[in-house]
């Protein structure tokens, strides 16, 4: 029954080991144990690919130094901007380093590595996202020739650590602390790190903006910490149309709500407020309740209970005397009615984001039950409540707020598309402001630091016994990509500018000399005010030498095709003419 050409193949193909009738299992045991004790030997599946050795060290420098390429040409202020098409057929324009790796989409893992990296910087200490990764690739760029003299991937990482140690130090040496009570100073650093995205001819502008909302919602601990936490209590309103002088940080709070009822009040001065996490509704079966009812009279009884009960609930909150109600649920029109009569303005439906900040700008506490307000629930911090029409919707301001510890910051703008922009640099901004406060130290902005520390671990290298001094100063060339980067993007003379350089940190006292940006000369950073804050440095230094680290000790990339990503069922392996397997995949 078995033909020869059958019979050839079956004998010459080694057994397959099945997994849960799977057909093409993640590993095919070839040979049980040989007879001199030798382990058996796995082979992998054949759809998986597998890169090993140098190879695989090679497709990694090459994936960095792609992802690095892509955003090379938005570093400093006279840096380009990406136009990103996104599936949906949305446009983003923008020059935020993790806004375009974020809609750039890579199969490499390496690649998607270096994107995370990105992130990850955006998260900390929000600014240079694009220096992170510029660093990254040359770091792994640099590794390449060191690789091609076979030096061995630990020699290399060992290297870049103790460069990594080395230049933590000196960064510390060249810092300058700054007084964060000098509103010029600050501004200042913000300047530096929003001067080389879109909203820098807006002057001062964003960074006031930043400057104000950071120093409205600090908070001082007792064992002397600060608390800032933008993302939760510095709402940012984007608001289409206007001018660009409207752009506003209000001391208090604005949502997109209207009142309930058009007889309510629309504007009341010092209001007390009251603010709810329950419906001012009559409650409803849990589950789907009938109600049977034999005479006229129990409907009436019915309705009345349902009105008494509402009744109550209004009466509990017409108690404490407020002006002003908003609750996160609904209000039933029963409700709406006795608390008219009671001269209350009442806001339904509001997020609770909102009402966090709400409760921080008027003093009020959140309260679940009507039945539990007392006078300490009663926020009477704030000023003035009114509700404006801009453009075609209501927004509710409550301004006026005696210290308030959260805050809304208009943007207002010509369209959608700038205002986006907008806010990416307003968060960049508030980072900044952020880290300054937390961290007050600065460091030379314009390449300076990266210099400076490329010339100083120079000198170091020479100390260095054996082969780790190649990848030691291997770090101190690349370090210089960021200054060259910045001359090359303004259009500057780049040998030139670059030599100069040198020359000028090669000598003590050259720590401030960087690149002016805008004209691409060589200047003194410090007395332009191009001033990175020593957070975002570090962060960025040690973020991009721990990564090239790690990818330079991969050694083997395995991407198997697992049996689910390729369909599964029986059918799935069908489609694969030559890989003719045995059993369901065949059968169909």
């Amino acid at each position: 029954w078995l033909k020869p050409s059958r019979l050839t193949r079956w004998v010459s193909r080694p057994p397959i080991s099945r997994v849960d009738g799977a057909q093409g299992c993640s590993a095919t045991l070839l040979g049980a144990m040989m007879m001199g004790g030798q382990p058996g030997v796995y082979v992998l599946n054949r759809n998986t690919k597998r890169e090993q050795g140098r190879k695989a060290q090679l497709t990694n420098i090459s994936a960095g130094k792609t992802v690095a390429s892509i955003v090379r040409t938005t570093l400093g202020p006279r840096a380009m901007l990406k136009m990103l098409l996104d599936p949906m057929g949305g446009i983003v324009m923008t020059n935020d380093g993790n806004a375009i790796l974020r809609e750039v989409d890579v199969t490499h893992p390496a690649a998607k590595n270096m994107i995370e990296l990105s992130r990850a910087q955006d998260e900390e200490v929000g600014d240079g996202t694009t220096s992170v990764i510029i660093l990254a690739g040359e770091f792994l760029g640099v590794a390449e020739p060191l690789l091609a003299k076979n030096l061995h991937p630990t020699v290399i990482v060992s290297g870049y650590m103790q460069a990594l140690d080395d230049a933590l130090e000196i960064m510390k040496t060249i810092a300058v602390p700054i007084d964060t009570n000098d509103p010029e100073a600050v501004r200042e650093v913000v300047r530096g790190a929003i001067d080389t995205k879109f909203v820098s001819r807006y002057g001062n502008l964003i960074s006031d903006l930043a400057i104000k909302a950071t120093k409205m919602v600090c908070i001082d601990k007792p064992d002397g910490r600060k608390e800032i936490d933008l993302k939760r209590y510095a709402k940012v309103e984007k608001l289409s149309g206007g001018e660009l002088s409207e752009c506003v940080v209000l001391d208090g709070v604005m949502f997109n709500k209207d009142i309930t009822h058009p007889r309510m009040r629309r504007m009341i001065k010092n209001p007390r407020v009251v603010l709810l996490d329950c419906p001012l509704e009559y409650k409803k079966g849990e589950s789907q309740t009938n109600v049977e009812i034999t005479k006229e009279a129990d409907w009436e009884k019915l309705l009345q209970q349902e009105e008494d009960e509402m009744k109550k609930v209004c009466e509990d909150i017409i108690k404490v005397k407020p002006d002003l109600v908003i609750t996160e649920k609904g209000v039933s029109d029963l409700a709406q009615h006795f608390l008219l009569k009671a001269n209350i303005s009442v806001i339904r439906r509001i997020r609770k984001t909102d009402n966090n900040r709400i409760a921080r700008v008027t003093g009020a506490s959140i309260c679940n039950r009507t039945e539990e307000l007392t006078e300490a629930s009663v926020g009477s911090k704030c000023g003035l409540f009114q509700i404006k029409k801009i453009g075609d919707e209501y927004f509710t301001f409550m301004t006026e707020c005696e210290d308030p510890k959260a805050c809304t910051v208009i943007l207002r703008g010509a369209s959608r598309d700038v205002l986006n922009e907008m806010e990416r640099n307003l968060q960049d901004a508030f980072c900044v402001a952020r880290n300054i406060i937390l961290e007050p130290r600065m460091l030379p902005g314009g390449g300076a630091t990266e210099m400076e520390l490329a010339a100083r671990l120079k000198e170091k290298a020479k100390a260095i016994p054996g082969t780790r001094q190649f990848a030691y100063r291997a770090i101190a060339d690349a370090l210089e990509v960021i200054p060259r980067s910045l001359a090359h993007n303004c259009g500057a003379d780049v040998v030139r500018v670059m030599t100069d350089l040198r020359a000028r940190h090669a000598v003590p006292g050259g720590e401030k000399m960087g690149i002016d940006g805008n004209k691409g000369t060589v200047a003194d950073v410090k007395a332009l005010g191009i001033m990175d804050t020593f957070a975002v440095k570090q962060q960025t230094l040690r973020t991009s030498i721990e990564a090239a680290a790690m990818l330079l000790r991969i050694d083997d990339i395995i991407s198997g095709i697992s049996q689910k990503k390729r369909g599964g069922g029986g059918g799935g392996g069908a489609q694969q003419g030559e890989d003719e397997t045995f059993g369901d995949a065949r059968d169909g």
